[in-house]
């Protein structure tokens, strides 16, 4: 596998608290070049006890300032955030806040790791030069079809119509898929549950990735 070869792992909301924590330390263990996304509240001590790269979830367009509940880039970049997803498919956001987040997160110097689910999607929002491009069809997230066998031509087409480097998602579990994936041309690989739900994440992530443990 390529050394900048990109791996992002997204924590979603299955564990918080010690049990989040005890999750990106195993992570960690594997390699500390791996894209963590969490939720804004646990972005402080996951950047504080590792050395991972953490991103927000998610977060807002807004300025400081009289906006009671929004998560604003300030205050993520200031727990130690080094970047925020954008535009997941269980959380999706209009084209327009899209474009107004990511040129905030720009003038913050927040990294942006935007998914979309089409081409047609992912041709709009590579105009707006973002960081990072993912294509995760929705329709497969947390399913048991990968997207490597699920949307071949889609990954080849994508990867072959955008100039900037592509990651996919969606149902990826094993070397296969990812290896399936790297020769369609994707840049990066983003995963989810089959870490976050594994009864041994390190040892999942070094199956995936194709990584074997030093006797």
């Amino acid at each position: 596998m390529e050394e900048n070869f990109i791996v992002a792992i997204n924590l979603k909301t299955y564990k918080f608290g010690e049990d989040v924590l005890k999750l990106a330390i195993a992570i960690q263990k594997v390699s500390q070049k791996i894209i963590l996304g969490v939720s804004p509240t646990d972005i402080s001590f996951i950047s504080r006890a590792t050395n991972l790269k953490v991103y927000s979830q998610h977060v807002d367009y807004f300025e400081p300032g009289r906006n009671t509940g929004f998560i604003i880039p300030e205050s993520v970049k200031s727990m130690g955030a080094v970047g925020t997803f954008l535009n997941h498919s269980e959380h999706k956001i209009k084209f327009f806040e899209l474009k107004k987040t990511i040129e905030r997160c720009k003038k913050v110097g927040l990294k942006t790791f935007v998914f979309s689910g089409s081409i047609f999607e992912a041709k709009k929002i590579e105009k707006l030069k973002p960081d990072y491009l993912v294509y995760e069809p929705p329709e497969l997230v947390a399913g048991k079809i990968s997207v490597s066998t699920g949307k071949p031509d889609i990954i080849a087409k994508i990867c072959k119509e955008i100039k900037m480097p592509i990651i996919v998602g969606a149902g990826i579990k094993d070397y296969s898929d990812v290896k399936k994936s790297i020769e369609l041309g994707a840049k990066g690989i983003a995963v989810s549950s089959a870490i976050t739900l594994s009864k041994n994440p390190e040892r999942e992530l070094m199956k995936i990735l194709g990584i074997r443990k030093k006797e």
